[in-house]
């Protein structure tokens, strides 16, 4: 088959759907590489070559990068803002099928293939900026009407498609994501005092991994922080501070705001966008991982962290049951005494603590970027021949 991908956000974006659609894509590289006969020929579109962050090396000589000189931004308004009938396949050349990784397709005389990661701004839409609300409203629903089928990241979003987009089941298929090789526990101590010099982080601490937007629930993770460093009626944690580590999205200056008025504000740190290269130790130097999002479609990095020996405390909606499975302590996101309650028992029972963390090891095994790959393989050929 002739396969184009819209690659723009893998190489564009350094976290989220751009982390994703690398690791699908490189996983994809190394099971065409394993049998010569059933190589496809794979053309990766990128819409604009400045700001341009992650661009592969090295690709199969089956594999092909094409820069176009449209940007991403003209490509929105052209495609998604004024509606115009003008193919991808101008730029792509003759495809088989087209998979549009993020949300969107444009028109094309290929079979389309979308991915919808998540339908936050419908389950959770006063966490989305105006814009992009507006945007995605409109976008998405469009690009479901050019798809010949429908990719979600968990049987959560797949639900959500059915009921709020009135996709027919049989029309979705459930990809899923994976935990890249890397993330495994880090014992190095010159890697772990680098890293720790490196964005300075303090001795003991609660970790959270996510971009700064209202839907991960950090001024919960905040108040139930407070909760947990000046509790009177237990023993309070003095050593312990949270680290919250990600760039800036949108509509996070409450987030800052609580952690200004916080009454132990000295104890919480901003460590700002990481490297992929240093998250495996900044896992490993965390005593826990808090992840209570108001809604996910996937959630890679309780995985992650799981991968990396680090016990998990997650919310209990959208897809991050069908994600941790019994390897973290499940909680409401609205329950700040919950979610206080639950990480100071990991921080104090041992034994749930050994408990969850071998656990966790075990779960994120479950979660491969090639078994991502070969469910898409197989969806690519079933759209391919419909």
């Amino acid at each position: 088959m002739r396969i184009a991908i819209d690659y723009t956000p893998a190489v564009h974006q350094r976290a989220g759907i751009g982390r994703y659609t690398r690791g699908l894509v490189e996983a994809l590289t190394r099971l065409d590489a394993d049998d010569e006969r059933a190589r496809h020929q794979y053309t990766l579109l990128v819409l604009g070559r400045a700001g341009a962050h992650f661009v592969p090396t090295a690709l199969p000589p089956n594999f092909k990068l094409r820069f176009v000189p449209l940007s991403d931004r003209w490509a929105t308004v052209l495609w998604y803002r004024l509606n115009l009938p003008l193919p991808v396949d101008l730029f792509t050349g003759r495809a088989d099928l087209f998979h549009g990784p993020s949300f969107t397709l444009p028109p094309s005389f290929a079979p389309g293939l979308l991915t919808v990661h998540d339908l936050s701004f419908l389950r959770y839409p006063q966490g989305a900026h105006p814009a992009l609300l507006a945007w995605l409203t409109k976008a998405v629903p469009r690009s479901l009407r050019r798809a010949r089928h429908v990719l979600s990241d968990s049987e959560s979003t797949r639900a959500d498609l059915i009921e709020l987009m009135g996709i027919p089941a049989d029309r979705i298929t459930v990809i899923g994501a994976g935990v890249d090789k890397r993330f495994q526990p880090v014992t190095d101590p010159a890697t772990l005092t680098r890293v720790r010099a490196r964005y300075q982080l303090p001795d003991r601490f609660i970790l959270a991994v996510s971009t700064l937007e209202p839907r991960k629930n950090f001024t919960g993770l905040i108040a139930a922080f407070d909760q947990l460093a000046t509790a009177t009626h237990r023993s309070p944690i003095a050593d312990l501070h949270l680290v919250i580590a990600g760039g800036k999205g949108w509509l996070y200056d409450d987030i800052f705001a609580a952690a200004e008025a916080s009454p132990v504000r000295g104890r919480i740190h901003f460590a700002g966008f990481v490297a992929d290269d240093d998250l495996p130790p900044l896992y490993s130097l965390a005593d826990l991982f808090a992840f209570p999002s108001h809604y996910e479609g996937f959630g890679i990095p309780v995985l992650e962290a799981m991968a990396c020996g680090t016990p998990v405390v997650c919310a209990d909606n959208s897809s991050l049951p069908e994600v941790a499975g019994d390897a973290a302590i499940l909680v409401e996101a609205t329950d700040t005494g919950a979610l206080a309650e639950a990480m100071y028992r990991l921080l104090t029972d041992s034994a749930l603590r050994e408990k969850l963390i071998a656990r966790g090891f075990e779960q994120a095994k479950k979660f491969t970027w090639e078994e991502a790959a070969r469910r898409l393989l197989k969806v690519y050929k079933n759209v391919s021949e419909s």
